[in-house]
Formats: C-alpha cells, sequence, structure tokens
C-alpha cells in the first residue's frame, strides 16, 4: 500500500519509522509460525515464534482433580442452601497456570547506520509481507501459507545475521547452543535452546542465500559483505530428544527452486492461498482519502475518522487469519516478543478464544473455524477425562484454559472455579455450528463433539426441583459471582442456555437421539426477571445480581445464540436489555466493551453499539502495529480486540440465522454511508450490503433454495430465495 492510494479502503498500513517496541511491530503469520517485524534499517529484527512454543512448566503432567465421588454431596449442600459449599470442592491443590507462551529468538541484521533521508515501513495485508525501506535498503518479510516458512529478502545487503535469543523475559538459565556452517551460496544457522529442568527444547533453523557479495561466519553467525542480496528461510520446532538439523535443512533447501527468483516463486505460492481468504470481504465506510492515506499511528489519534475503523475492520481479519492453522488465535494471537506473556498467552475459552473466533463464519474465514475444529478434535480425549474425574459422566466438558498441548482442567481456584464450568464446549462449537450452516453441510467433527457434550448432559442434569426442572449444580457464571453467595452457585444464566442449545444442536446432528434429547432440553427451567427487570445471572431464587463485571455471560442466549431475540422473545429480550443497561465495565477489558457491542447489536440498539465500540476506538487500545492492548493506555498486548472488532461491525450491519435476514439492525451514526460485501449468512447465501441516508440495497446471492424471514426497522416479510438467483433488495427505511 501507498500512502497515494486511498481511493478506495485500504487493506494495510504503514508508519514512517520503524518500531521501537515489540508491540508496535508489524505482524505476519500463518497460523503455525509467526513473525514481528520491527523494520530497523540499521538493526533489523524479526521476532519468531509458532504455536506450539510453550514453557514447561509442571502443568504438562497435570490432571483434573478427581472430585466426582464428592458431586452428591456437594450439590445437596448447595441445593439445602450453603452458598460457599464449593469452595471446599477441590483437591487442595494451589493454583497452577497452564504452560505459556513465549517467543523463539529474534533474526538479527545489523548494517553499518547510514544517513539516509527516506524510510518507510508497511504492512500488506492482502499478502502478508511487512516491507521496511530507505536509501539503498528494502527488506521484506511474509509468512508463507503454501510452505510453512518464514522468507525474508534483504536488497542491499552488507550486515551480520544472527539468531538472538536474548528476548525480554528469556530465562536465565535455558541452555542455548549455536551453529553456523557455510554453503556454496551462503550460510545455515542455527540455534537450540534447552527449557530448564526438562527433556524438551526448540531448534530454529536459518538458510541463508546470498547473490552476489561475499559471506564468512562470526562467533555467533554470519557476514555479509557487498552482496547484491540476502534470501532468509526460517523454521522453528519444538522437540524432546535430539531433532534431525541435516533432514530439516534440507527441507529448506528443497524450497527453493531451480533458475526462478525464489523470493518470487515463494510468494506467489503464498499469495494464492492468503489473498483469496483476505480480499473475500471488503468494508468501505466512504471514509476521506486524506485519512485513508495516514500512517496508523496518525489515524489511531482520529477514533471517530471512518477510516480508522475501516483500517482495524480489514487489519482484525488480516491478523485472525493470520493467526490461525494450527490453532486458533491465543490471547496474543500468534505473537509475543515478551517471555512473560499475560495470562500465559493462553487459549482462554470462557470469552477471549470464543470472541476472537465469533466472526470466522460471517466474514468468510473458514481458515479459523477449520483451526478451532482441529483444536477441539485434539483435545477431545481430554474433554472426556474432565467430565469423568470431576463429574463422573460419560461425554466431554471443556477447560476454561489450555495451553494447546492439553485440554484438561486443572486451572482453577477458590475465587476462580472454573474447573464447575460446564458450559464452554457449546461456546467453542458454537462457531463450527455456524460454519456448518453457512455451507450447508455438516462436519462429523463437529457432529461428533457435540454428541459427547449431549451424552455429558444426559448423566449430569440429574437433579430437579420442585416443578420437576433439572437443575444444573454446581453452576458457575465466568468470571463473577452472585452478590449474596459464593462463585460456585446455582443454574447459572449462561449453563441453562448452553445446555439446552447444546442438547437441541446435538439433536439436530443426530437424529436417532433426537427424542431423548430434545425432552432433557426442555426440562431445563426457564431464566429469571429479577426485581430490576433485568434477566438474571442467575435463575436460581434467592441468588442476586453482581452487575459491576467486565464479563457478560448471563446474555449468552442473546449472543452468540438465537434463544433471545427481539422477535421471537421480546419479554425477555427486554430483560437482557435491562441487564445489558445495569452491567458495568469494571476494569475497562476491550472484550468486555466489544462483548457488550456485540450484545447490544443483537438487541437492535445501535447508540450501545456506538458508545461500547467508541470505549474501545478511544481508550487507546490499538498499537502502531494495529495489534490491540487487553486495558486502556496499552496495557497488556492482547488480541481480543483486533479479532473480535470485525465480528462488531457485521453484526451492526447484518444478522442472520439458518431461517432470518436481518439488515442494518443496529448502525451507529457515525457511519451514515458504506458498503460490507462478501458476508456469508447461515442459511447459505452471500450478501453485499450498500447504505446511505437515504437508502440501503442488499444483493442476496443464496445457493440453495430456502425460504427465509427478513427483519428490518419497517417490520418483517418473507423472502423466497432460489440457488443461483440473485435477489436485489431495495429500502427505503431501516
Amino acid at each position: 500500500m501507498t500512502a497515494h492510494a486511498a481511493a478506495g479502503p485500504v487493506h494495510g498500513t504503514w508508519e514512517p519509522t520503524p518500531a521501537t517496541r515489540w508491540e508496535d511491530g508489524y505482524l505476519s503469520g500463518n497460523g503455525h509460525h509467526g513473525a514481528l517485524v520491527f523494520g530497523d534499517p540499521d538493526d533489523e529484527r524479526v521476532v519468531v515464534t509458532h504455536h506450539t512454543l510453550v514453557r514447561p512448566n509442571g502443568c504438562e503432567r497435570a490432571r483434573p482433580p478427581e472430585l466426582a465421588s464428592r458431586l452428591p454431596e456437594l450439590q445437596d449442600r448447595l441445593l439445602a442452601g450453603e452458598v460457599r459449599a464449593a469452595e471446599t470442592f477441590t483437591d487442595g491443590r494451589d493454583l497452577q497456570w497452564v504452560q505459556p507462551f513465549h517467543p523463539a529468538f529474534q533474526i538479527r541484521l545489523r548494517r553499518a547506520a547510514g544517513v539516509g533521508r527516506h524510510y518507510r515501513r508497511s504492512v500488506d495485508f492482502t499478502t502478508g509481507v511487512t516491507r521496511a525501506e530507505g536509501d539503498g535498503w528494502d527488506s521484506r518479510v511474509f509468512v508463507s501459507r503454501a510452505d510453512d516458512v518464514i522468507v525474508q529478502q534483504v536488497t542491499g545487503a552488507e550486515l551480520t545475521i544472527d539468531l538472538d535469543h536474548r528476548l525480554p523475559g528469556a530465562p536465565h538459565d535455558l541452555a542455548v547452543g549455536h551453529g553456523a556452517v557455510l554453503t556454496p551460496d551462503g550460510a545455515l544457522l542455527n540455534l537450540r535452546a534447552r527449557y530448564p529442568g526438562s527433556d524438551r527444547a526448540y531448534t530454529g533453523i536459518t538458510l541463508v542465500i546470498v547473490t552476489g557479495g561475499r559471506t564468512a561466519l562470526t562467533p555467533l553467525g554470519l557476514q555479509v559483505t557487498r552482496a547484491d542480496s540476502a534470501l532468509l528461510l526460517t523454521r522453528v520446532l519444538r522437540h524432546t530428544g535430539e531433532p534431525d538439523v541435516q533432514a530439516h535443512s534440507r527441507a529448506l533447501r528443497d524450497l527453493v527452486p531451480e533458475g526462478d527468483d525464489p523470493y518470487t516463486h515463494l510468494l506467489d505460492r503464498h499469495t494464492a492461498l492468503h489473498r483469496t481468504a483476505c480480499t473475500r470481504m471488503t468494508l468501505d465506510l466512504d471514509a476521506d482519502p486524506a485519512e485513508r492515506a495516514l500512517p496508523g499511528s496518525e489515524l489511531i489519534e482520529l477514533p471517530e475518522s471512518p477510516a480508522f475503523l475501516e483500517r482495524l475492520f480489514a487489519a482484525g481479519r488480516y491478523h485472525l487469519l493470520s493467526a490461525a492453522g494450527l490453532f486458533p488465535p491465543r490471547l496474543t494471537g500468534l505473537w509475543t516478543g515478551d517471555w512473560n506473556t499475560a495470562w500465559s498467552g493462553a487459549f482462554t475459552n470462557d470469552a477471549n478464544v470464543n470472541l476472537q473466533t465469533a466472526s470466522a463464519a460471517a466474514a468468510a474465514l473458514p481458515e479459523v473455524t477449520d483451526a478451532l475444529a482441529t483444536l477441539i478434535g485434539r483435545q477431545l480425549p481430554d474433554w472426556r477425562e474432565n467430565a469423568r474425574a470431576i463429574f463422573g459422566a460419560r461425554g466431554a466438558v471443556a477447560p476454561a484454559h489450555s495451553d494447546g498441548e492439553c485440554g484438561l482442567t486443572y486451572h482453577f481456584s477458590r475465587p476462580y472455579p472454573l474447573h464447575l464450568w460446564t458450559a464452554g464446549a457449546d461456546w467453542l462449537l458454537k462457531p463450527l455450528v455456524d460454519h456448518d450452516e453457512t455451507r450447508g453441510e455438516r462436519d462429523p467433527r463437529t457432529a461428533d463433539a457435540l454428541a459427547e457434550v449431549a451424552l455429558f448432559y444426559e448423566d449430569f442434569l440429574t437433579r430437579t426441583d420442585d416443578e420437576g426442572h433439572v437443575i444444573v449444580v454446581p453452576s458457575y457464571s465466568p468470571e463473577n459471582r452472585p452478590a449474596n453467595a459464593s462463585w460456585g452457585a446455582i443454574n447459572a444464566a449462561m449453563d441453562l442456555s448452553a445446555a439446552r442449545h447444546a442438547l437441541r444442536t446435538a439433536a439436530e446432528y443426530h437424529p436417532e437421539k433426537a427424542k431423548a434429547w430434545r425432552a432433557l432440553a426442555d426440562r431445563l427451567p426457564p431464566h429469571r426477571i429479577n426485581d430490576d427487570g433485568a434477566l438474571a445471572e442467575w435463575a436460581w431464587p434467592g441468588l442476586d445480581d453482581t452487575y459491576d463485571h467486565r464479563h457478560l455471560s448471563h446474555l449468552y442466549g442473546v449472543w452468540p445464540l438465537d434463544e433471545i431475540n427481539p422477535y421471537d422473545t421480546p419479554d425477555l429480550a427486554t430483560a437482557a436489555h435491562r441487564a445489558l443497561e445495569l452491567r458495568g465495565a469494571e476494569n475497562d477489558s476491550a472484550h468486555g466493551h466489544l462483548h457488550h457491542a456485540l450484545v447490544a447489536a443483537r438487541l437492535r440498539d445501535g447508540d450501545r453499539v456506538a458508545h461500547a465500540l467508541g470505549q474501545v476506538l478511544k481508550g487507546d487500545y490499538f498499537h502502531a502495529s494495529l495489534m490491540s492492548s487487553h486495558y486502556p493506555n496499552l496495557d497488556v498486548y492482547n488480541a481480543d480486540a483486533a479479532h473480535t472488532l470485525p465480528a462488531v461491525v457485521i453484526e451492526m450491519l447484518v444478522q442472520s440465522t439458518p431461517d432470518r435476514l436481518v439488515l442494518l439492525p443496529a448502525l451507529p451514526a457515525a457511519y451514515p454511508k458504506g458498503e460490507l460485501t462478501g458476508i456469508r449468512t447461515r442459511f447459505g447465501a452471500e450478501v453485499d450490503l450498500r447504505w446511505s441516508p437515504r437508502q440501503a440495497t442488499a444483493v442476496v446471492r443464496p445457493t440453495r433454495t430456502h425460504r427465509v424471514e427478513l427483519r428490518t426497522s419497517s417490520g418483517a416479510r418473507p423472502l423466497e430465495l432460489v440457488a443461483g438467483e440473485d435477489h436485489v433488495l431495495t429500502l427505503e427505511t431501516w
């Protein structure tokens, strides 16, 4: 992208100076490897990451607590009114964090300081190429989706190259070894690091191919002089034992074609996959061309500019795609420049992973849902073990935290009794169900996981109240507690909604079990409306709400589910809206604000969407890289805001269920004109939407014949869709 190419939305960002903080470094990734690029012409640093890099901390041997034999007693005590009974439902262990995510090393390219007037660094979202250029020097980096390798090409190559593990927070007793050998056209560098007190290690390998000039080894790397260019190909692997470095080196060499320009060859192979995914959807808010041309750091200072939201939308989809592959995104996406990642840089499943992946189906990113499905499939045996050990049940229970290596529940404590939470599997599976609805086919992996979750509820939902409703006990509403009781309680609204949804969805995938699972879902109690007229966070009588909290778990039935909505359940929707009005922001976590916006959009409250979105846009949550922070004022590097923001934009413009299309339900007044193209709906149609103050037009392109209900502010009407026939809808009011 260039500063002049701003007539339309900009699919990239740029800066006139190098990054001085790793948080401002531009990002590239393929869902396996990640690259964080500073763009310094005199001391270029490319921080290498990989989804598998987690530091052993003893929890690799942790198991879920064996508590099943004590569950009946706990249920008896809670039902008898002992509101703190769950605080002793533990095996006495201290809080155990999952293995923390960390960076591998940085590739450093040093050159003699030069005096140059021209400098620019940029990232092109459509190719994933980060570029830094100056007088007589050019560096380009991307992570190949086709070949799973970090590719860097440097021209004007008069430099030293080495692999440097010395990043902030690196253990002082990390056992590090370096290797370097010259090759006929360059060199092969490797770095091996063994974790303290562990048999696990990781090894990085960089193949350097030099065109022109001379090469010589230095104590830790390579000296390149008078070369035209240098090409660096890097991979990292985590392992036990001794890796076959020569075999991995040959694999890198095999990526280089005979005769063709290797950089162009590798880029073309990557771009064929990446560009296709990145350009499936575009947001155009009719922004000022001059503001579109600004560097990211200046655009951040214009939080009300439509150009800012355009760029964050494009950046959010780009970063989400780049972080998803082997796994879905972590708390930090796929990147970090520091070993001390907050909350272990985990997969946090009680809001964060869920919010980050929420847009995948509608935003045309099946790569993200496939990454999530792969993680769930790999961890399903561990989910079964959680159900057995804690609840004495068949089926599956997802953990609230995971490092990616396992899905066992061992991260919990008295104020965070996450081992009591049973709704996680349904929330993690929701994007996969949405994806199946979008494409009109059911993935066997999703079907299998849903059956496991339904099986758990068969065994777990055995207690009943005086009216014959089954009771969710114990029950936990992440990460809140009743004002007059402890965290482990009864009939949290989220647990009720999740159990109902899981059972009914599993019934749709498994007709042979449908009757029994639907009958069990029907026996769950209804939601409760409290004395404030709000949907109660706990449906059990006598449990009072705590309103000032960052999580909105109790509104799970509004978003991401369709259980509560203004059309089918208007009374519950009114109570849910009242609950949203009463909810505080607590510590201003970005995920809390955007979760609030998502719920508000479902409830057709554009003003509330605008306010919640504005808290993030105006709160200094975005680094120059356009990656986000967890708290205001750039506090704690975290991907929640960056990856969730596209979902908010889509939900305020277009919503869908398998039988309904909702257009412009919650458009903020700040965006009176625009266009969003490429939206995928859950009834199998693609939608392009254009709106202005006087008129809106939607083009609906169905892939299957179906009748849906069209909802606008003017009301409802049926819409008959025929596969392959475009429908143009013109709305005078909405």
